[in-house]
């Protein structure tokens, strides 16, 4: 889609470094949102806008909500809103530092920088768990159909979802190859599925074609480290956030009472939602925004 961000279709890279902001007290929005066009470079990144940072401009994007505080049997979601995020992904993580570094500092007049993550990608796609991540992403046409508004006044544009999860990898390790097996539900050994796996087995609680409406999204997750921390920044595109509802409700057992067995080593540290405007020749369209 030729008004997409382009970074959302492409391969997960080598390196990544996610950036969030919130927008300084009493500064005029209109002129943040105007300096975040001038600055920001469309090319090897994504860039999302809060709901709050919408608002604060007196718009609304049909659709773009904070993301729910959730609990489930024993488990919970946090609800963890930014006024902006930006994924900028390269090959180099010194380069991405350099150009975050540059980002924040344009920026500094109107953004305040909250968080920063670096993740990377880890051996062929892999999960730290060692299981693949994203085996069932839609490709091609179907990932376009999938990530992307198609038509109206936000056409080109898409709605992310961004959880940290922190793992406990001591937790995994301890368990048996086959106890692994099934909480992922998939074999690490080839990856396929395993039809007997147990009901809360992480494939069978997210298998996307099983909802109504199906609920596909297109992935773009990536490990992080920090110190002796680490875990996965799980980043999911959709044309609404809908489809990552309903799959997160299934994993938090609100349907059935039935957890999914990914809580068993990993918790999530953050949840935010953001929207994804299109882009017209190299900048950011805010069209949608009256801008």
């Amino acid at each position: 889609m030729d008004a997409a961000q382009s970074q959302i279709l492409q391969p997960v890279p080598k390196h990544s470094r996610y950036l969030s902001y919130q927008l300084l007290p009493r500064v005029a929005a209109r002129d943040a949102l105007a300096a975040l066009q001038r600055h920001a470079k469309t090319a090897g990144c994504v860039l999302g806008l809060g709901e709050s940072l919408v608002r604060a401009v007196g718009a609304s994007v049909d659709g773009l909500r904070e993301s729910p505080a959730l609990a489930g049997p024993g488990v919970s979601v946090p609800s963890t809103p930014m006024a902006l995020w930006v994924w900028l992904a390269g090959d180099d993580r010194g380069e991405l530092l350099h150009r975050g570094r540059e980002l924040t500092n344009q920026l500094r007049e109107w953004f305040e920088l909250s968080g920063v993550i670096d993740g990377f990608r880890y051996r062929e796609g892999l999960d730290l768990s060692g299981y693949e991540d994203g085996t069932e992403n839609p490709q091609g046409e179907k990932a376009v159909q999938t990530a992307f508004v198609p038509s109206g006044k936000l056409a080109g544009s898409s709605f992310v979802a961004v959880q940290q999860w922190q793992h406990e990898l001591d937790r995994f390790a301890a368990m048996s190859a086959e106890e692994q097996d099934h909480t992922i539900g998939r074999r690490r050994s080839d990856n396929d599925e395993i039809d007997d796996a147990p009901a809360s087995a992480h494939v069978k609680r997210t298998a996307q074609e099983s909802f109504e409406p199906e609920a596909f999204i297109l992935r773009r997750s990536m490990p992080w480290a920090e110190s002796d921390r680490a875990g996965l920044v799980f980043v999911a595109f959709g044309k609404s956030f809908d489809a990552f509802e309903a799959l997160l409700e299934r994993m938090l057992g609100l349907e059935d009472g039935t957890t999914d067995a990914l809580f068993h080593f990993t918790r999530p540290l953050s949840s935010s939602y953001f929207w994804c405007p299109p882009v017209r020749e190299g900048r950011l369209d805010l069209s949608a925004l009256g801008m």
